[in-house]
């Protein structure tokens, strides 16, 4: 089976984001921090659901056992339901839905923060990656 663990992060609401995700498959694993600019907590977690999505089925996980751990409860629901509530993430689960149908034995699952700790590490390390905000120059 192949864990992967998700997180996303944001230095304001909206702020500058990032994905973490960390892989463990067949003994190896892998960790990214990947920026994603500026959005908000929500979209960031998204986000690292689809970036996730897309590594693993660059990596040729799709007749794998593929279980996606998120601390994220919107995230989480949202899969399970199918649905999101806010319009605003209905594109984001769309296009994670459709990324998730490609792999055979795709999984969910929730977990508390405490057991997701690298995830969080690696996107708030993400979260530096991104250009500093300039300031404006005013006379």
């Amino acid at each position: 089976m192949i864990e992967v663990y998700i997180d996303g992060a944001s230095a304001g609401n909206p702020g500058r984001s990032g994905a973490g995700i960390f892989i463990k498959a067949h003994g190896i694993t892998e960790k990214y921090s990947i920026p994603l600019g500026i959005m908000s907590n929500h979209e960031a977690e998204f986000h690292a659901f689809i970036k996730g999505l897309e590594i693993c089925l660059e990596k040729g996980f799709v007749d794998s056992v593929v279980s996606f751990r998120t601390d994220s409860e919107l995230v989480n629901k949202s899969v399970e339901k199918e649905f999101v509530k806010n319009k605003l993430y209905a594109p984001l689960l769309e296009e994670a839905l459709q990324l998730a149908g490609k792999i055979e034995l795709f999984f969910m699952k929730w977990i508390p923060s405490a057991e997701n700790k690298l995830a969080d590490e690696l996107a708030r390390h993400a979260i530096q990656k991104n250009p500093r905000e300039e300031p404006n120059n005013q006379s």
